[in-house]
């Protein structure tokens, strides 16, 4: 029970799943990885276990970490304060600060801090003397090995915080497993596990009671299964379930393209705002790819295509030539729907072109493409899964590279997956496109895979 009123005590037992509960207590357990599919609840778990034990133990402090701090605001401090929540403690009990990010029980002096570890480094700074840390949390561990050193960095992290504690001292890891088996951090997990000083749980949506989760979430776990199961073995049940060589290997054509003929005159002039993704090349192929948003069916509804190769045809084209392009590419696809074009997101790398489409285009904006690719695969794929994107059957290179795109085959058994950079202009400038109208489009989705908005 917390340490407030008795009329405010609540039972852990009653605000954590029963596969936690028998590590609430446990201090002996030295190492703790909580893996999961979406809403098994280890976030929440954590952040009621950081919360207790600053209020239970006079001596110890917590720290929490991310790879990157400037993630940390949004996730886990949000967290931490739902916690106190659940645990029913008021906030007036705390001092709570955002710059630094520090939650402070003022009884006994005992912090949460919220550290990045974006350098190996930046850890060292945090060490309370008087209340040693006790408790270390590391959240959305991938990113500490796709983005940091891995291994190394953790056993860094765990030497720097270790010292000053006799015993209790415990190392709390979060993350969703990666789709791929072959994937560093999968193969450390494995290994951890072997260690008498390590458990592993691993929960899913399924061990949680139903009214703490909603019927809106169920629901969207049960419409993925129904749409791609392997998608909802990954993302609900967080299973390891392999990565297929083909990327986008939930596109049918017969589920996602369309007959633009088939389309009459007043739908077309019903499609909202219209965007269009370029990639570009010199030798190799740009791009142009357009989409509008159909308010009425709910869809992503692919309008126009471009096409131009200068290795395939033999005709080099210059930044300028691809503008007038670009221009006259806007000017049929706003005759034929009756509507301004609203976005062009164009390749970073062609700064060039994008010079030229600002002077030839002055009325739409042009904007450096975000170029994320693994993001941007991951809401396409969403798309695709959900059925809320639909081609135009003139978008044949698009079309084309759908069935042929796929990962370069040793980077899958190396554990980092990396689109094979062949057949892949077209996707390219998808990609950019989805990613730039994801404020207008992510609500398509259902709410549970809506993810950040931006």
């Amino acid at each position: 029970m917390t340490q407030s009123k008795k009329k405010q005590q609540v039972r852990i037992s009653e605000i954590i799943i029963s596969k936690y509960r028998g590590i609430f207590n446990n201090t002996k357990i030295k190492h703790i990885i909580l893996t999961s599919g979406r809403a098994g609840t280890k976030s929440s778990y954590a952040a009621i276990r950081a919360d207790y034990q600053i209020l239970a133990d006079p001596y110890g402090s917590v720290v929490v970490l991310r790879k990157h701090h400037n993630k940390l605001r949004k996730t886990v401090y949000k967290e931490m304060l739902r916690g106190l929540n659940r645990l029913k403690v008021k906030k007036t009990a705390f001092k709570i600060t955002k710059s630094p990010m520090e939650i402070t029980y003022k009884k006994h002096g005992t912090t949460i801090y919220f550290s990045g570890s974006d350098g190996i480094d930046d850890t060292k700074g945090i060490i309370d003397e008087d209340k040693p840390i006790k408790l270390v949390i590391l959240d959305e561990l991938t990113e500490f090995f796709d983005d940091g050193e891995g291994e190394d960095e953790l056993t860094n992290i765990e030497a720097t915080f270790v010292r000053g504690n006799s015993s209790g001292f415990q190392m709390i890891y979060l993350y969703n497993p990666p789709k791929n088996p072959n994937a560093e951090i999968n193969q450390w997990c494995k290994k951890m596990e072997k260690r008498g000083d390590c458990i592993h749980i691993h929960t899913t949506y399924e061990d949680v009671p139903i009214a703490w989760l909603g019927q809106d979430l169920i629901d969207s776990a049960e419409e993925m299964k129904k749409t791609d199961l392997k998608m909802y073995r990954w993302v609900w049940l967080g299973e390891s379930t392999g990565v297929d060589d083909l990327i986008y290997y939930m596109f049918k054509p017969e589920h996602h393209t369309y007959n633009p003929d088939d389309y009459s005159k007043k739908s077309k002039e019903a499609i909202g705002e219209i965007g269009i993704g370029v990639d570009y090349g010199q030798q190799n192929a740009t791009v142009f790819e357009a989409a509008g948003i159909d308010y009425e069916n709910q869809i992503l509804r692919g309008l126009k295509e471009y096409y131009h190769s200068g290795r395939e045809t033999g005709k080099q084209k210059s930044p300028s030539d691809y503008a007038k392009d670009l221009k006259q590419f806007c000017d049929e696809i706003e005759k034929e729907y009756n509507r301004v074009v609203s976005y062009i997101f164009i390749d970073p790398s062609a700064a060039g072109l994008i010079e030229e489409a600002r002077r030839q285009l002055p009325h739409i904006s042009i904007i450096s493409a975000r170029n994320d690719v693994k993001l941007g695969i991951s809401r396409v794929q969403k798309f695709l899964s959900f059925k809320r994107l639909l081609l135009s059957t003139t978008q044949k290179h698009l079309i084309k590279e759908m069935g042929i795109y796929q990962y370069e085959p040793k980077s899958i058994e190396k554990g980092k997956e990396e689109p094979l950079k062949v057949s892949d202009h077209a996707e390219d400038a998808l990609r950019y496109l989805l990613v730039g109208m994801w404020k207008q489009i992510f609500y398509m989705l259902p709410m549970a895979e809506r993810g950040d908005e931006n």
